[in-house]
């Protein structure tokens, strides 16, 4: 596997609308254990949860060529089967 460095400065949406709620989830719950227990580490990994969360965008995914945007792929193949049947039939 290889870590593709220009990829990961193009800033594409790879993160889906279920994980995005997981990361925002984990985050928020982060961010809050971290304030109780005075720990910085939980801290910055909440903060880094909650941001990739609501952008949409995982660096370590666009290093990795990784996307779990499943409606931009189901979408895009559904979008041009329809258009194919709609121009044949």
């Amino acid at each position: 596997m290889n870590f593709d460095f220009k990829r990961m400065v193009k800033f594409e949406h790879n993160v889906g609308e279920q994980e995005k709620k997981y990361r925002l989830y984990a985050g928020a719950a982060l961010v809050v254990i971290s304030i109780f227990t005075a720990s910085i580490a939980l801290l910055l990994i909440g903060l880094v949860l909650v941001g990739t969360g609501f952008s949409g965008w995982c660096p370590a995914y666009s290093g990795l060529n990784k996307s779990t945007c499943a409606a931009t792929t189901a979408a895009g193949g559904e979008e041009s089967s329809t258009e194919d049947n709609a121009t044949n039939g």
